[in-house]
């Protein structure tokens, strides 16, 4: 992906801080990112994996969480391995475009989990509060419909952002407080006025979660509200079992994102930023698997029905 630079811009390409210059962390950061890195691969594209293979899970929730496990690699892939490479060979340049790819890819990514998460509840409140028309409600034709529109809406908002950011003059300086393009350090450097764009940012990151968190919110106080009325209570404990998973990935998602860009440039500390960055660009995208499997008994059903057939394959009795 090219983005052409304006004249405005002097900026060929930038230098990024990193998240430490201590060689003695270098390697030991390496190996602990490494690991997170290792265990969001196999988790995200196994539970993709598992909900492809597995007939029981063709479910909406699954066919949700089976794009969820897919954006959570994504997003983190766009920022985790150059953080490594960095790490390890001190290389931390990239020029303007790669710059701008990476920042436009995490965008798009985390921003599609953003309506993902919304459609899930919604998905959510269809089965609990009309359970017997559950079926008709979330059908394969509407699944694929909020899916796509989840990615679309991602794609597109990456777009403005990104166009709105890199239009910018970087004359200030070339070095990025960071260990990724994102937003606030990059406004940070720009010599134009940049009131307009953290204007747009905070306009169009607030629509787009307020719109996603009003989604979130009436479907569950539906769902509350239905639970609430149950008079069996193995009903109300299997109602907030299937809920539990998706509120606390909606919880740690939320709560990081809102940390970072729903607030002021002048409130912002770098050092801060960059720990709630690392939670969210790298911690969150392993926790969201771990959190759909520890809890859900189909999948880890089909998690041991998988290895079983891996085993029979290879002649070993399971």
């Amino acid at each position: 992906m090219s983005f052409p630079m304006q004249n405005s811009s002097e900026v060929a390409e930038f230098t990024l801080v990193g998240l430490t210059d201590d060689p003695g962390l270098q390697i030991p950061l390496f190996i602990i990112f490494f690991l997170v890195y290792l265990s969001t691969l196999l988790g995200n594209l196994g539970m993709t994996g598992l909900i492809l293979l597995d007939s029981r899970l063709h479910t909406p929730m699954y066919f949700f969480l089976s794009n969820l496990s897919l954006v959570d690699f994504g997003y983190s892939s766009a920022v985790t391995p150059k953080v490594m490479a960095g790490l390890l060979s001190e290389d931390n340049m990239m020029s303007f475009n790669a710059c701008a790819t990476q920042f436009f890819f995490f965008v798009a990514f985390i921003t599609v989990e953003n309506f993902l998460l919304a459609s899930m509840a919604y998905d959510r409140y269809a089965a609990v509060c009309k359970p017997l028309h559950y079926t008709t409600t979330m059908t394969t034709s509407k699944c694929v419909s909020l899916t796509a529109a989840s990615y679309v809406c991602g794609f597109l908002n990456s777009a403005i952002h990104t166009g709105n950011i890199f239009r910018l003059s970087f004359c200030r300086s070339s070095v990025v407080d960071h260990f990724f393009c994102d937003a606030p350090p990059l406004l940070a450097l720009s010599c134009s006025d940049s009131d307009v764009s953290e204007m747009v940012i905070f306009l169009v990151v607030g629509f787009n979660d307020l719109f996603s968190i009003l989604v979130i919110v009436v479907s569950y106080l539906f769902i509350f509200i239905t639970i609430l009325r149950m008079q069996s209570s193995e009903g109300r404990q299997k109602a907030f079992s299937t809920c539990a998973s998706h509120l606390t990935t909606v919880s740690i998602f939320y709560g990081s994102g809102i940390f970072m860009y729903l607030q002021p440039s002048s409130s912002h500390s770098m050092d801060t930023d960059k720990m709630a960055s690392v939670f969210y660009t790298m911690v969150i995208p392993m926790l969201n698997p771990l959190v759909y499997s520890l809890r859900n008994k189909e999948v880890k059903s089909a998690f041991k029905k998988a290895v079983w057939k891996a085993k029979s394959s290879v002649g070993f009795i399971f």
